[in-house]
C-alpha cells in the first residue's frame, strides 16, 4: 500500500534542462554488498546511505541501486511482489526517502531499478489470478495457456527460460504460464492496458518521492510476438546473448516507453530512463534512446568487447555512429552484477564469454583493467561503474556450490550462473569480521585477504585503483574535452594501440603485452602505470592506457 512522505528533496539541479546525462558518471550500487547498517549480514538502504560521502568523494554524478522492492528474493529482487514498498531486509519507504534526500544533499542523483517484464510469483495480480482459476481477468494480465498434447501436458510453445529448462511451469488447474526467467517470475502481458496503467503509477510514486531516473531492466522483453510462436531448434540462451527471438526486442516495447518518457516530462528536473536492452545489433539498441523514449542505453557490445585494440576500435566507432543519428549519447560500461568482473575476465584468455569462473593471471587483469577503466572515462559520452571496481577487485571465482544463490546456477541445463562472484560485498577496512561491511558477517563469504584491497588499506596510496579512479574522475570532471560528446579523432599509431584525441586532450592506450615506443603528444595527465617520458617520445608499457594534455 502507497505510504505517504514528506515532499521530497529537490534534486541537484531541480528544475533546470542541463541533460547532465550526457556525460554523467553512473556508480551501480548492489545494496545486499555495499553497507550492512543493522548488522545482519545484509546490505541495507541504510548502510548505502552512510557510505554515500564516499562516493561523493570519489567523484560520480549518480547513484544507481539495484532493486530493494519488496520481493521474496528468488532472483536478488529481480522478482518484485510489491513495487511500491521496501523489502525489510533493505529497510523501509523512510529510509529510501532519507537516502534521496541525503544524495540530492550532496549534488548526487539516484536512480532506481524498474522491472517490468516480469514480477514475483507473489505479487497480489498472480495470487489472485492463481487462486481464482482459468478464465480470471487477472490471469489475462499475465501470459497463461493451454498446454499442447492430448491431456495438455506440454507447454504451449518450445521457449526456453534464460535461466535453463522450459520457459513455461503448469499449474494445479492444468494451465501454464509463461516466465522468461525462473518459474517465480512471470512475464506480464504488456498487451493488457492495466499492466501499462499500473506501471505509469508505479513511476509516478517514485518521482514524486525525488528519483531522477530509473534503469528498466529487461527492456528488450515486455513485449512478444504475436500468436507467442515455436522457435524451433536452438541452443540454450544466456543471459547477455543478442540472438534474435519472437520474446525480444519487439518493436511494440517502443510505444511503451514514450508513453514512459511522456510521464517523466511532468517533472521538473531532467529525470531519465536506461534502457538494460540486449539487441543484436548496436544499431538496434539506438532505437531505445530516439528523442521521445530513453535517455541512455547500455552497451552491452563493449561490454563484451576483450582487451584487444582492433576490436575496441570497431565497438567505439560503431557505437558513437549508432547514436549520432538520434541525438543520444554513447554509454560506456565494463562490469555490472551479471558478469564477472573485469579485472578477472582481463585475466583470462579472449574468448571465455562474460561469466567466468577461473581466476587467471591476477596481476596482468588488474593492470589492463587499470587501463580499460582510463580508456574508458576518456570516450565521449557516459560511463558506469559497479560498485569494488574502482578497488580493483576479482571475482571471487572460488565460491564453494552451497553458498551460491544466483537461480540460474541451480537450474538443470541453466547458463552458467556465477553471477555470486561479482557480488560478494565490498571491503571497507582492513579488517574485521567483514572487512567494515557490517557487524554481523556477510550474506557471501569474502576471499582471505579482502582486507588488502579495502577503501582503508588504498585511500592515501597514490599508487592504488582507488586514488587512479578518484584522479580520473576529477580530471574528467575539470577539463572542458572529457565527458559529453559524440566524436573522437583517431591518431596514427602502431598496431596494438589505440589513440584519439578530444578537445585540449589525447588518450593512448596500448593493449599489446610489449612495450611501444610513440611520440609523446603533450603533457602527461594520468596514467595507469609507470610511464616515464623521454623527449619527443614516450614508451607506453604493455597493457597501459595514458591521458596527455595537448
Amino acid at each position: 500500500m502507497t505510504q505517504h512522505l514528506a515532499a521530497p528533496a529537490a534534486a541537484p539541479t531541480s528544475g533546470t534542462r542541463t541533460d547532465w546525462w550526457r556525460g554523467a558518471v553512473i556508480y551501480q550500487v548492489y545494496p545486499r554488498s555495499f553497507a550492512d547498517a543493522d548488522g545482519d549480514g545484509m546490505g541495507d538502504l541504510a548502510g548505502v546511505r552512510t557510505r554515500l560521502p564516499y562516493l561523493k568523494d570519489l567523484g560520480v554524478d549518480a547513484v544507481w541501486l539495484s532493486p530493494f522492492y519488496a520481493s521474496p528474493q528468488a532472483d536478488a529482487g529481480y522478482d518484485v511482489a510489491d513495487y511500491r514498498a521496501v523489502d525489510p531486509v533493505f529497510g523501509t519507504l523512510h529510509d529510501a526517502d532519507a537516502l534521496i534526500r541525503d544524495a540530492h544533499g550532496l549534488g548526487l542523483r539516484v536512480i532506481v531499478d524498474l522491472v517490468p517484464n516480469h514480477s514475483s510469483d507473489r505479487h497480489d495480480w498472480f495470487r489472485r489470478a492463481l487462486r481464482e482459476g482459468p478464465g480470471s481477468p487477472l490471469r489475462d494480465r499475465y501470459h497463461f495457456r493451454p498446454g499442447k498434447g492430448e491431456h495438455g501436458e506440454l507447454p504451449p510453445n518450445d521457449w526456453e527460460s534464460i535461466f535453463g529448462g522450459p520457459a513455461w511451469t503448469r499449474v494445479e488447474d492444468g494451465e501454464w504460464y509463461l516466465h522468461l526467467f525462473a518459474p517465480e517470475q512471470p512475464d506480464f502481458n504488456w498487451d493488457h492496458p492495466a499492466v501499462h496503467d499500473e506501471f505509469r503509477s508505479i513511476l509516478r510514486f517514485w518521482l514524486d518521492l525525488g528519483v531522477d531516473g530509473f534503469r528498466v531492466d529487461v527492456a528488450h522483453g515486455l513485449v512478444k510476438a504475436p500468436g507467442l510462436p515455436d522457435i524451433g531448434h536452438h541452443d540454450q540462451l544466456k543471459l547477455l546473448g543478442s540472438d534474435t527471438m519472437p520474446f525480444f526486442d519487439q518493436d511494440g516495447v517502443h510505444e511503451v516507453y514514450r508513453s514512459w518518457r511522456r510521464v517523466l516530462a511532468e517533472y521538473a528536473g531532467d529525470r531519465i530512463l536506461v534502457a538494460e536492452a540486449w539487441t543484436p545489433t548496436v544499431e538496434r539498441t539506438a532505437l531505445y534512446v530516439r528523442p521521445d523514449e530513453m535517455h541512455q542505453a547500455f552497451n552491452f557490445q563493449y561490454l563484451g568487447t576483450y582487451w584487444d585494440a582492433a576490436e575496441l576500435r570497431k565497438v567505439i566507432d560503431s557505437s558513437l555512429a549508432a547514436m549520432r543519428p538520434v541525438g543520444a549519447p554513447a554509454t560506456w560500461v565494463l562490469s555490472n552484477h551479471d558478469v564477472t568482473r573485469h579485472a578477472t575476465r582481463f585475466a583470462n584468455p579472449a574468448g571465455l564469454g562474460t561469466q567466468l569462473r577461473t581466476p587467471g593471471d591476477r596481476t596482468l587483469g588488474l593492470r589492463r583493467a587499470r587501463a580499460a577503466t582510463l580508456l574508458m572515462l576518456a570516450l565521449p559520452g557516459s560511463a558506469y561503474l559497479y560498485q569494488g571496481e574502482e578497488l580493483g577487485l576479482p571475482d571471487v571465482t572460488d565460491l564453494p556450490d552451497a553458498v551460491r544463490q544466483d537461480p540460474s546456477f541451480h537450474r538443470a541445463q541453466g547458463q552458467d550462473g556465477f553471477r555470486d562472484g561479482c557480488r560478494v560485498p565490498i571491503p571497507w577496512t582492513k579488517d574485521g569480521s567483514s572487512y567494515g561491511f557490517g557487524a554481523g558477517g556477510s550474506w557471501l563469504p569474502q576471499p582471505e585477504g579482502w582486507g588488502e584491497l579495502s577503501v582503508q588499506a588504498q585511500t592515501g596510496d597514490p599508487g592504488s585503483t582507488l586514488e587512479l579512479y578518484r584522479e580520473a574522475l576529477r580530471v574528467r570532471r575539470a577539463r572542458p574535452g572529457l565527458g559529453a560528446g559524440t566524436a573522437l579523432t583517431w591518431l596514427d599509431a602502431p598496431e596494438g594501440v589505440l589513440a584519439f584525441g578530444r578537445e585540449g586532450f589525447v588518450c593512448t592506450a596500448n593493449t599489446t603485452a610489449d612495450p611501444v615506443r610513440v611520440a609523446a603528444p603533450g603533457t602527461v595527465l594520468l596514467a595507469s602505470g609507470p610511464v616515464e617520458v623521454t623527449g619527443p617520445e614516450v614508451e607506453l608499457p604493455a597493457d597501459t592506457t595514458v591521458w596527455w594534455a595537448v
